[in-house]
């Protein structure tokens, strides 16, 4: 492949913009449904018009997920992505989409709308174009990746098995950087059950359920390891009800951040031996790691090296980093296949207000996809 397709898809960015901004104006909360099947169903004929086999999976609580199949052949590449995002309907009317210093803005911009339009335009060339694929390729997206992806993964890890490796559509790290490695997470839930008491007649017949979960946050804090990329934050406490009652209840809600599997099992292990501090208090944890920790194997490594290259022939260079947040290529890691994330737009801003894409960044983001659709 000898041309440079970065120059190509200058010419096209006026459609590729247009095409974005008709999926940011069609607003997808995870928790609306309909809102998510009116663009669920405008992807899927955008993607049928270019010949893939589109199959719609029924969901009956979120958006319907969709999996679109194109080529031959018995091996796969999956490319995995989401269309759901954190911001209301509504949210456009404060946040509209508009381009300004070279940025586009809008709700799901960055994460992740652009990331499903950019396979779009890289799989129309290919077709248009009539270029060969080593490989099927067969592209995944999602209706509830903001929330857990707790109806998909499943369906994720079903695919994941079948396929060769995972290419994530999710946006690039801040600095335009690959993500070869994510940490795995959850939140944990911690309720605390004390015994109510009037606190000025009655105080030592109480069982103070705040006094309780200061102590079990103290602990929990303390289980964070930064050499070993472990951490653990009590993000919100809820408790009591007067001051002058001794309270009988409280509850604080944890999110826990792993790199490895080990400290995953160390963590969970921790929590569920938790034990009171007060004589009479009772402890109840519930939730879990639910996304285990998409860790930088040397098959990883082969992929990106790939990556970097095909970004060399387009002119420019492509870095790595490893990062704390959780995406679906977690999922697909986990069923032990090389998982490439961060393909999607450059920017900044994801579930924030200004959330935006850097336009100059498109075209090799695109010519970049296109390159690996075909080389894999």
């Amino acid at each position: 492949m000898a041309m440079q397709w970065t120059a190509h898809f200058e010419k096209q960015l006026a459609a590729i913009l247009e095409e974005l901004r008709t999926y940011v104006e069609m607003e997808t909360p995870t928790h609306d449904k309909a809102a998510v099947d009116r663009l669920g169903a405008f992807i899927a004929e955008r993607f049928r018009s270019l010949g893939c086999k589109v199959e719609v999976i029924p969901q009956e609580k979120y958006g319907d997920q969709l999996r679109i199949e194109y080529g031959m052949g018995t091996e796969q590449v999956m490319v995995l992505g989401h269309f759901d995002t954190v911001k209301e309907v509504g949210t456009l009317a404060r946040e509209p989409w508009k381009i300004e210093d070279g940025r586009v803005y809008g709700p799901g911009t960055y994460d992740m709308k652009a990331g499903i339009v950019f396979c779009y335009f890289a799989l129309k060339e290919i077709i248009e174009q009539n270029i060969p694929l080593q490989s099927k390729l067969v592209f995944f997206w999602n209706t509830d990746e903001e929330i857990g992806s707790e109806s998909s993964e499943a369906w994720i890890r079903q695919e994941a098995k079948r396929s060769k490796c995972a290419l994530v559509i999710e946006p690039a790290a801040g600095d335009g950087s690959l993500k070869t490695s994510r940490k795995g997470g959850g939140e944990f839930f911690l309720k605390v059950t004390g015994r109510a008491a009037h606190a000025g007649n009655d105080h030592a017949l109480g069982v103070n359920a705040i006094e309780e979960i200061a102590h079990q946050i103290i602990a929990i804090q303390g289980f964070t390891d930064y050499e070993a990329g472990t951490t653990l934050s009590v993000g919100t406490i809820r408790g009591g009800t007067v001051s002058n009652v001794v309270p009988d209840f409280a509850e604080a809600d944890i999110d826990v951040r792993v790199s490895t599997r080990e400290e995953a099992s160390r963590i969970t292990a921790l929590m569920q031996q938790l034990s009171p501090v007060l004589p009479g208090a009772r402890l109840v944890v519930e939730g879990g790691i639910c996304k285990p920790p998409m860790v930088r194997t040397p098959d990883t490594e082969k992929l990106f090296l790939l990556a970097q290259e095909q970004a060399r022939l387009e002119g420019f260079a492509l870095t790595e980093r490893g990062v704390g947040g959780t995406s679906d290529g977690n999922f697909a890691a986990d069923e032990g296949i090389p998982t490439l994330d961060g393909l999607g737009p450059v920017g900044d801003g994801a579930h924030a207000s200004h959330e935006h894409v850097v336009i100059d960044a498109i075209p090799g983001r695109i010519a970049v996809l296109l390159r690996l659709f075909t080389a894999l």
